[in-house]
């Protein structure tokens, strides 16, 4: 067992905690501290877009521990505070009162932030969704049954877009790609996606970009980019994240679109590593790195950043995952797993995509690399232990039609 004294980790949301709790069942017995930016205690995102903003779930029910469980922990908790700054040669950690944390271990889990289009005006309306504090402030304002504008057609915006609808709101999904999701889940998943928003009554302006938030005081229309305007009281802009990694600055950590880490997640300095969706790692699985900003990984990985902390120097053990993202919009549930790339082979099995349930499979050098599925939940978790196990495109497509 590693002789460390004091853990820090860096990010109060799931991977923090996920990695928290990793290092207690592994049997870490130290000082554990836990910084956290926002003021609550860890919560669970995705309920965000969906349940929560639909008025059926409220703050209490998505924290992720129940109270007695989180407080077992034993967590030296920081939340409402802020990383400013990290010196690895020192091992301390610098918050934004001035406090500084020394350490023998750290994990880097501080997320991302959400982009914003450039030129944005103070107008009231005018949201983002990554927090808590997100989705009350869209959830109050949903309250005024406004004409909903929802710029970004990725899992976020179709998650909202949907949620909208089932509250009876006007909806228009507006995206300069041609296709919701395509980027994601392919062109084929896509267009299904797309046929169910439109069945539902959102209006698609896709292949068109924003030009301008306009309104005095208040939003009142979004101005696209081909010359037309959409009539929007509230919009909610979800067009990616940005990983926190400023103010590493000047930690000499690796920096590159996330921390850069190895297969293990450790970062370039011992005794750091990087969990969840500001970590960028080499994944063996796929011989590439990469950066995940889905559930699922943030959960996986954290016990494996807890196992690097621990191990002894040289015996970590390498982290090789084939991404998995669900999305539930209306009575559709999108899953997905792998790595998946426009130019893959593809082949539709286990019903087809007009029944809007099926598996697109998705192969690359003949090997299984993906697996998108439409309201296929049991074939879809076989074929991600298949991309696991680096099984054959053609395998996986007989094993299919065995089925």
């Amino acid at each position: 067992m590693s002789q460390l004294r004091c853990v820090v980790v860096v990010g109060g949301s799931l991977a923090g905690l996920r990695t928290a709790e990793a290092l207690r069942r592994q049997g870490y017995e130290g000082r554990l501290v836990l910084v956290g930016e926002e003021p609550h205690r860890p919560y669970d995102r995705p309920p965000l877009s969906k349940e929560f903003l639909r008025g059926e779930r409220d703050a209490e029910s998505i924290a992720l521990t129940k109270p007695d469980r989180f407080d077992a922990l034993g967590l030296d908790l920081r939340l409402g505070r802020r990383a400013v700054a990290l010196d690895p040669r020192a091992r301390e950690l610098a918050l934004d009162d001035g406090e500084r944390i020394r350490f023998d271990g750290c994990a880097l889990a501080t997320g991302c932030r959400p982009r914003r289009l450039p030129g944005t005006p103070e107008l009231a309306g005018i949201h983002v969704l990554r927090t808590l504090d997100d989705a009350l402030a869209i959830r109050a304002d949903l309250e005024r049954g406004p004409r909903v504008a929802i710029v970004g057609a990725g899992f976020i915006g179709a998650e909202v877009a949907a949620s909208c609808r089932q509250r009876g709101l006007d909806v228009v999904l507006i995206d300069p790609l041609p296709t919701p999701l395509a980027a994601s889940v392919g062109t084929e998943i896509g267009e299904v996606v797309a046929g169910v928003h439109r069945d539902h009554g959102v209006t698609l302006r896709l292949g068109t970009g924003v030009a301008a938030f306009e309104g005095a005081g208040r939003l009142e229309r979004v101005r696209l980019s081909d010359g037309s305007a959409a009539p929007a009281d509230v919009a909610v802009v979800g067009i990616g994240v940005v990983p926190n990694t400023e103010w590493l600055g000047s930690s000499g950590l690796a920096i590159d679109d996330g921390v850069v880490c190895d297969e293990t997640t450790a970062t370039s300095v011992p005794g750091i590593v990087a969990v969840g969706d500001v970590a960028r790692f080499h994944n063996p699985l796929f011989g590439v790195s990469m950066r995940i900003e889905h559930w699922t990984h943030a959960v996986e990985q954290a016990g494996a950043a807890a196992e690097t902390l621990l191990a002894a120097p040289g015996a970590a053990k390498a982290y090789a995952p084939a991404p998995f993202v669900w999305s539930d919009q209306y009575e559709l549930k999108i899953q997905s797993a792998g790595w998946m790339l426009p130019g893959d082979e593809k082949r539709v099995v286990h019903g087809s995509l007009a029944e809007r349930r099926c598996v697109v499979l998705h192969g690359r050098e003949g090997r299984l690399v993906g697996a998108v599925a439409l309201n296929r939940v049991r074939q879809l978790m076989g074929y991600r232990r298949m991309i696991r196990e680096g099984a054959s495109f053609e395998a996986a497509v007989a094993a299919a039609e065995a089925a």
